[in-house]
This record gives structure tokens, C-alpha cells and sequence, in this order.
């Protein structure tokens, strides 16, 4: 699918706000709701558009830390990894890497014994090394069109 300069418009209202009507992103666009909607439609359907969510702040609710840890599979220990650490409910967000690492996680921990448990079930799949988040210096950067 073509992503034209009205549909990166629309784009950039819902990184925005994805809560915006589909009457004001056609207001900011400068065309009407039901052409809004039938855009917004073609492009969840063509998987541009993934889906909604909301964000919430893991220190409000609780959390104390957030840590990235990466972690460095051990031979034949990344593929049953990869399903493992779809269980954990500390874990956010999960990639997988190129580098001396294979994986990277963004986790969230009630404290430091909590951290300390976690990452005793890791080392059973590999060497992890563990970096605290002091602050989140860019937060769900708006994605652009291509030059």
C-alpha cells in the first residue's frame, strides 16, 4: 500500500493521539470523517497501522525499577529462550539483537530482591548484564515518512 502525504498526516494525528475522533483528524487533514475512517481502515488493514494501546507508567502503579538486560545465549539455549520469555510478566518489550548479545529486554521490578529473582531465572539460559533506567529521555518517538 502507498503511503500518501494525507495518510502520513493521518499517521501523525493518531501517534499523537490515538484517542483523536476521525472528525477532528479529517479538521487537522482537511478532508471529511468518513474518508478519515475508510484511510484509517485501509491501513490497519494493510498492517501500517497495528493497533492501540495505552501507556502506563510503571512507577504509578507500583514498579520501582526498570532495567534493560541483555543476555548472551548459551549454545542451544536461545530458541528454547525465545519461548520463555514470553511468559514473564516482568518483561515489556523483548528483541532480538545482533552483537556479543542475542536478546535485549525492557523489564519492570517491584525492587532490587525482585531483580535479583528474575535474573536468577535467566542465568539459567545465558550470561546477562543488567543496566537500571534513570529516566526515559525520548518516549514513543513519532515515526516519519521517508525522504
Amino acid at each position: 500500500m502507498k503511503i500518501d502525504e494525507l495518510n502520513w498526516k493521518i499517521l501523525k494525528c493518531l501517534q499523537n493521539n490515538a484517542r483523536m475522533s476521525n472528525a477532528e483528524i479529517g479538521r487537522q487533514v482537511g478532508i471529511t470523517s468518513p474518508a478519515v475512517s475508510e484511510r484509517i481502515k485501509k491501513m490497519e488493514d494493510a498492517e501500517i497501522i497495528q493497533g492501540y494501546t495505552t501507556f502506563i507508567s510503571p512507577f504509578e502503579v507500583g514498579y520501582q525499577l526498570k532495567a534493560l538486560i541483555t543476555l548472551r545465549a548459551f549454545m542451544g539455549m536461545l530458541k528454547p529462550f525465545l519461548e520463555k520469555v514470553k511468559t514473564y510478566d516482568e518483561v515489556v518489550n523483548c528483541y532480538r539483537i545482533t552483537g556479543n548479545e542475542n536478546i535485549v529486554m525492557e523489564v519492570v521490578l517491584k525492587n532490587q530482591k525482585h531483580l535479583e529473582s528474575f535474573i536468577d531465572q535467566l542465568i539459567s539460559f545465558g550470561e546477562t548484564k543488567t543496566q537500571i533506567v534513570l529516566s526515559h529521555v525520548v518516549k514513543h518517538s513519532e515515526i516519519k515518512a521517508l525522504e
